[in-house]
């Protein structure tokens, strides 16, 4: 048992990985970069990327740690997350939600950005005794979303007919990571998992998912009910690469911190697919490549 646990212990980092970069990568393959640029020269996208990302989100957290009578560590780790929208696995959710690839192979890279940019200035006002080093945040953040994420893009673009065979491939891969990544997530945190019952963490989590979600579908003016669907599972879901940056920045941070990282990820999966599936349903007709 020691033995697995030491393997699962080992794996988790690369698994992790792999799992980020092929769902990053998958997405890419399906992006057309001029629709993209077209995205991101939208002055309505823009705002509406800085004010729920950076404005909203981190006053959401707020209101939660005061609301809710939640633990030190557990309140970091709410208010830290209110910086980093869009998860890794936003691709696949996408595609359930029959939401628009286009908008959010832009939507992506904007939000890793402006967590590059915004966490350590923010996080710092919202967290004490914490310091952030932006260089040291996105060098994880470049190499395992924008990277891929740009380079499915190029060859979308430029090289249509290798990233049409390439994308099969690598949307497997993205699946079979996925389901690695939770089940390690479950061998190696389990027990602390466990250990947060009656403390608020799952609430809070929740909580900010269901209000972030819910708030920047409704109010999303100029953008179509697909990109409004791309939108919500973006900022209803959270970067885990520059999340746990953030956690591990804290000096001796309490292992309970993480833990909830680990929970986040796993319950806002399921929730971001529960929600894709219910927005897919009341969709249009357009179903985005790949989403069967």
């Amino acid at each position: 048992m020691n033995n697995f646990f030491e393997f699962a212990q080992a794996a988790f980092g690369p698994i992790v990985l792999v799992f980020t970069v092929s769902n990053l990568a998958s997405m890419g393959l399906q992006v057309l970069i001029p629709k993209v640029i077209g995205k991101i020269r939208n002055p309505t996208f823009v705002v509406l990327m800085l004010a729920w990302g950076w404005v909203v989100g981190p006053a959401v957290g707020w209101l939660i740690v005061r609301i809710l009578p939640l633990a030190e560590p557990f309140a970091a780790v709410v208010l830290i997350t209110s910086l980093a929208p869009s998860a890794p696995f936003l691709p696949p959710v996408v595609g359930k939600a029959r939401g628009d690839v286009d908008f959010a192979g832009a939507f992506i890279p904007v939000a890793a950005l402006g967590t590059v940019v915004f966490m350590p200035l923010l996080a710092p006002l919202l967290v004490e005794g914490l310091t952030l080093n932006a260089a040291a945040l996105a060098r994880p953040l470049v190499a395992t979303v924008l990277a891929p994420l740009v380079a499915g893009a190029i060859l979308r673009t430029y090289a249509p007919s290798f990233a049409e065979r390439l994308f099969g491939p690598m949307k497997l891969v993205a699946g079979l990571s996925t389901a690695l990544t939770a089940l390690l997530s479950l061998v190696l945190y389990a027990g602390p998992m466990v250990e947060t019952a009656g403390s608020f963490a799952l609430a809070s989590m929740t909580l900010f998912m269901a209000a972030m979600g819910l708030a920047a579908y409704a109010v999303a003016p100029g953008l179509t009910p697909n990109e409004r669907s791309v939108m919500a599972l973006g900022m209803g879901t959270r970067n885990i690469a520059a999340v746990m940056a953030g956690v591990l920045a804290i000096p001796n941070a309490d292992p309970r911190m993480m833990a909830m990282v680990v929970m986040w990820t796993l319950w806002s999966f399921v929730l971001a697919r529960i929600a894709a599936l219910f927005i897919g349903r009341r969709a249009g007709h357009t179903v985005a490549p790949g989403a069967a």
